[in-house]
């Protein structure tokens, strides 16, 4: 007679009419029955065991795994973003929420959402199981996103929301593994920067209502967004000065901002002074056909299919060349050209660690041929050059009497050598005989 397993060891099945093992065992006083997908016994066992094993633990069974969706784990990323309260997290014109790089892995996984006539929206397709959240599925993502002619840094985005979102379920003991996701090699960091005359180019081919943002950002060294929040009660125009207020900055430091005068008059001509001081109207496009007319990139026609049965293809320009990100490695480099000590750069540009600081700090090949004229002169000043002209003289030649005396030891020696060989050799006859 067979061995009866303990309680709480779970037992085998064979449903009739099957030859597969099914393994049955309680969870939280719930019965569970599950296929364990093995003929052999012996294996079937070992299943069983895992699962209880995994069961006890807390962790979450493969038939558990298979019941959950790529839209179950979008919404607890979101909600995972809500709770820390990160800015990266994007509300629509139509209330919903977004990250960037989200909506790729939608389209991807085939998640979509529907609207009700009352304008509630809900889930109509959560898209693929977790068990096709795969390494391999996120290679595929990547390659096909390239495809496309999507940037390795837009890939990589994606490919972070879905690695954290897989952690998350993972701590919320959704599933039993998190599968490795890996990010694809970046670029080195942006080297963009303008010179002053250049700037002053772009700022005429920009409408009138974008120059004082610009002239904002290129000379404070501020961010984009941290621009867009100040409202003019923190403006102080007598003392040419910005206050960003504590949460409005990306370390959620406050700092205060000093304005050049070219600023301040241009603020001061404004009539209405009430809400947001800077206008971001159309930033984006109007900076790409600014920067397209004065040369600093460019506007190349892509066109795709379309999904709009009255037209083929969908045309628009795609724009690639300096960012309004550049503004702000030029701020921080026109800080140290003109002599500003580097932590009150910091203070003002608001970069928090030395090492973020010393990749907007750009040097170009003029700061670096101006370097070393300036340890010439240094060095000239110092009564180097004197020295430096003396050793670079030519070496007087010798006189001919030394030339002669030079000349006749060379024989000297040559001849005693001479006379060596010889006697080296007949020596050495003789012993031969």
């Amino acid at each position: 007679m067979a061995k009866r397993r303990t309680k709480g060891e779970g037992s085998l099945l064979l449903i009739k009419g099957c030859k597969i093992y099914y393994a049955q065992f309680y969870e939280n006083g719930k019965q569970k029955r599950v296929s364990t997908g093995q003929r052999v016994k012996q294996k079937a066992l070992a299943v069983l065991r895992r699962l209880v094993g995994d069961s006890e633990r807390g962790l979450p069974s493969l038939a558990d795994a298979q019941k959950i969706h790529y839209g179950d784990l979008r919404t607890a990323l979101l909600a995972n973003y809500t709770e820390k309260g990160n800015r990266s997290l994007e509300q629509r014109a139509d209330g919903s929420e977004t990250i960037v790089g989200l909506k790729q892995l939608d389209d991807f996984f085939g998640y979509k959402e529907g609207k009700h006539k009352n304008g509630k929206r809900y889930i109509k397709n959560p898209g693929a199981v977790v068990a096709r959240l795969t390494t391999d599925a996120a290679r595929k993502f990547a390659r096909q996103r390239a495809a496309e002619g999507a940037g390795t840094a837009m890939i990589n985005r994606s490919l972070a929301c879905l690695r954290r979102m897989l952690r998350i379920a993972y701590e919320d003991r959704k599933i039993p593994a998190v599968p490795k996701i890996r990010l694809l090699k970046e670029p080195s960091a942006r080297k963009g920067f303008l010179e002053l005359e250049k700037f002053e180019e772009l700022l005429r081919a920009l409408p009138a209502h974008l120059h004082s943002l610009v002239l904002f950002l290129y000379w404070c060294g501020v961010r984009l967004g941290e621009a867009m929040q100040i409202q003019w009660q923190q403006v102080d125009l007598q003392a040419r000065l910005i206050r960003l207020e504590e949460g409005e900055t990306k370390n959620d430091e406050p700092r205060i901002v000093p304005l050049p005068a070219m600023l301040v008059n241009l603020l001061s001509t404004q009539t209405s002074k009430v809400g947001r001081v800077f206008d971001d109207t159309n930033l984006r496009s109007e900076w790409a056909r600014a920067c397209a007319a004065v040369g600093l990139g460019t506007l190349e026609k892509k066109k795709s299919e379309s999904h709009n049965k009255r037209r083929k293809f969908n045309v628009w320009e795609k724009y690639s060349g300096l960012i309004v990100h550049d503004l702000r490695r030029s701020a921080v480099r026109n800080l140290r050209l003109a002599g500003v000590p580097e932590n009150v750069s910091m203070k003002i540009s608001g970069h928090k660690t030395r090492s973020v600081f010393d990749r907007y700090n750009i040097v170009s090949v003029d700061d670096i041929s101006d370097a070393m004229r300036r340890v010439e002169t240094n060095a000239a000043a110092n009564g180097a050059g004197r020295i430096i002209a003396a050793s670079a003289q030519p070496t007087l030649p010798a006189s001919a009497e030394e030339k002669i005396v030079i000349s006749e030891n060379s024989v000297k020696i040559s001849s005693r050598r001479g006379q060596r060989q010889n006697a080296k050799s007949s020596s050495s006859n003789k012993m031969g005989a």
